[in-house]
């Protein structure tokens, strides 16, 4: 069990937008950061992160949180491999207490997956670098492709032993269950028997973005014309192959750094690409490129560079990859190497200098590379010309931003030298067609109904205005609970006539003590008990600490209150105004107006429940001439009196300091 002193450190040293970084790109906007949810596929960003509060808010799928819980959404870390990622991250020495009976227990099948995997990924490891058979076939294989012993140990590389069963025997004998061991694939269980899946293949195991191992890709050394040359786990709880890209863990940082990806199609591309110095480069793992796949890029960076080796059949194959990425709004240009050369070979070969000037001089944009590559089967044949033609204007017609169907529309009739008039008639009847097939598409896929008049049209349900009123209480607490306020109060006093007078006093206090004490005045209690658990939670932390920190906070409180608390306050950031100031526009900051907002729902919130009282009293009111109603009457008027004060209070004016 990891000790709270490791925990509060890793707290205190984790910055939520350094951690968030290292997986989605983020944009400075006003004092927070934005970018595209990790969680939903969106082209908008309504991801935020507050760095001032320690917090993150996906506006689009609801999640929220510290940086702790974004990786365990993200990623589906545990709380303590979290905790142990980040301590890794900050070079955090992780002190850990004896574990109990009950913290050994697995907790959940998905974790023992992952349990499972890493153990393989390091068994593969040890069987590369130390055993016999691994140094003298695979450790040789991988010295001849030219991968230093750092390479090697960086991207975990391994070898499965040519036994039927060496890993499954080491596996059970280690005390991890064959079922888990047959879910990721790494062991086939047959009626009488078991044996290993990656039998004598070396293996590149294949990671998250987190770096957590999630599958295997296992490439044979024997001249088995029966056997598959690569061989991927299987589809799993874990490992779904068109949702990874091979070498996004290692990547992620350059990509985002350098706002581009080279996009390869092999393990070995990737791996000799960060030998030679090129770090922001991923691979598809030598299958069809997939729109899950594009997105995960997508939130790193929106330029793809596609490297192609020079065979021309590979590239009208992996050219349809193209469209895919066009259609999520990114820019793609494209890389060709020299006749025999992949990405591979030539970094091997090729000095740091000398290849990203390559890239510079060789890359090219995807019109240009369509024009270059399909005019060779064009040449002087009309047709083929204008189904060429065709082609290029349907990979713009993917592209979401009309300025830039515009520009490329230009650039193509400069290319192919034809009427702008014609390719833009072209591409409308392109749009318009994937619009009506998506009308189509929708359309299908709605239940039928059938529209008839209402004739008892719904009215809208009236809005809780007590719920409202304690949600604002809640968010000044949590946004403004330790700054001291100056408010207007009446007290009592004698005048010199010796007459009791009220007397109107400015005091001061901090936020949470206003409120606190203004809803004990009248035993005022929430009438929500999500929001009634935060504020009691909220008042004992004012009570213990001198200053609030919301992510310390979200600490002691559930998944459920948690997500609630995070959404307050980041609501109440997603449409800050940044950077007016440079255009000589002055807009008032919340903070001097917290004073007279917190007076306001105060004194609202008691009026409202004053006038809930003073109903509950008229309904009460006997039409018995009988009955004696003088002592209700009484009272109503006395909260009605009180009810004018707070009418009244309404209108005081406050001011509040830091």
């Amino acid at each position: 069990m990891i000790t709270k002193e490791t925990i509060d450190k890793v707290y205190e040293a984790a910055r939520v937008e350094e951690v968030i970084g290292d997986f989605v790109q983020l944009k400075r906007a006003g004092s927070n950061f934005k970018g595209l949810s990790p969680f939903s596929d969106e082209r908008s960003p309504s991801f935020m992160v507050s760095p001032a509060k320690g917090i993150w808010k996906d506006f689009s799928s609801g999640k929220g949180g510290n940086a702790i819980a974004f990786l365990m959404e993200h990623s589906q870390f545990t709380y303590p491999e979290a905790i142990r990622f980040l301590a890794k991250k900050y070079n955090i020495e992780v002190e850990e207490t004896e574990l109990s009976e009950e913290d050994k227990v697995v907790a959940n099948e998905k974790e023992s997956l992952f349990l499972v995997s890493e153990f393989a990924s390091k068994y593969f490891q040890d069987m590369l670098l130390n055993s016999e058979e691994g140094k003298a076939i695979a450790l040789s294989y991988f010295k001849e492709r030219g991968f230093t012993n750092d390479t090697i140990k960086k991207f975990s590389l391994g070898y499965s032993p040519n036994q039927w069963d060496a890993l499954t025997k080491e596996a059970l004998g280690k005390g991890y269950k064959l079922e888990f061991l047959e879910k990721t694939g790494l062991t086939i269980v047959g009626e009488d028997k078991q044996f290993d899946r990656f039998k004598g293949r070396v293996m590149f195991p294949i990671q998250s973005m987190s770096g957590r191992v999630l599958g295997f890709g296992g490439r044979i050394l024997t001249n088995d014309k029966k056997a598959a040359k690569y061989l991927n786990s299987p589809e799993s709880d874990l490992y779904h192959k068109s949702k990874v890209l091979y070498g996004i863990f290692h990547a992620k940082q350059a990509i985002a750094k350098q706002d581009n990806c080279y996009l390869v199609e092999g393990y070995t591309d990737v791996i000799q690409m960060h030998q030679a110095g090129i770090e922001n480069v991923v691979s598809s793992s030598g299958t069809a490129l997939t729109p899950d796949q594009i997105r995960l890029i997508n939130r790193l960076t929106k330029n793809v560079t596609v490297l192609f080796d020079g065979d021309a059949a590979g590239l009208r194959a992996s050219i349809r990859g193209i469209d895919l990425i066009l259609e999520e709004g990114m820019n793609v240009r494209v890389c060709t190497f020299p006749d025999g050369e992949d990405p591979d070979s030539f970094a091997k070969k090729t000095p740091l200098q000398d290849l990203i000037q390559y890239f510079e001089d060789n890359s090219m944009d995807f019109i240009q590379f369509k024009a270059s590559l399909l005019m060779k089967d064009a040449k002087n044949d009309p047709i083929k010309k204008a189904d060429l033609i065709r082609d290029m204007v349907a990979s713009i017609s993917k592209i979401p931003d009309r300025i830039k169907r515009e520009v490329y529309i230009k650039e193509t009739s400069r290319i192919m030298d034809i009427s702008e008039d014609v390719l833009f008639n072209t591409l409308a009847q392109l749009v318009k067609k994937d619009i009506s097939d998506l009308g189509k598409k929708l359309k299908e896929e709605q239940t039928a109904f059938e529209v008839v008049k209402n004739e008892n049209p719904v009215v809208a349900a009236n809005v809780d205005v007590q719920y409202v009123l304690e949600l604002k209480i809640i968010d000044n607490l949590l946004n403004y609970g330790m700054l001291e306020m100056e408010y207007e109060d009446l007290v009592q006093d004698v005048n010199e006539k010796g007459d009791v007078e009220n007397k109107p006093e400015i005091k001061k206090r901090k936020v949470y003590e206003f409120i606190f004490l203004s809803m004990q005045e009248d035993e005022t209690e929430f009438s929500n008990p999500t929001l009634k658990s935060i504020y009691n939670y909220l008042i004992d932390y004012f009570n213990l600490f001198e200053s609030f920190d919301v992510e310390k906070f979200l600490m002691n409180l559930t998944p459920e209150i948690s997500q609630v608390v995070t959404s307050i306050v980041m609501d109440s950031e997603k449409y800050t105004l940044a950077n007016w100031d440079r255009k000589n526009i002055f807009v008032k900051k919340k903070e001097d107006s917290v004073s007279q907002d917190v007076f306001d729902t105060i004194i609202r919130l008691r009026w409202l429940l004053v006038s809930k009282i003073i109903k509950n009293l008229q309904n009460s009111v006997s039409n018995d001439f009988q009955v004696d109603n003088n002592s209700i009457l009484s009272e109503i008027m006395d909260y009605d009196e009180l009810a004018k004060i707070f009418s009244k209070k309404l209108g005081t004016v406050v001011q509040i300091y830091n």
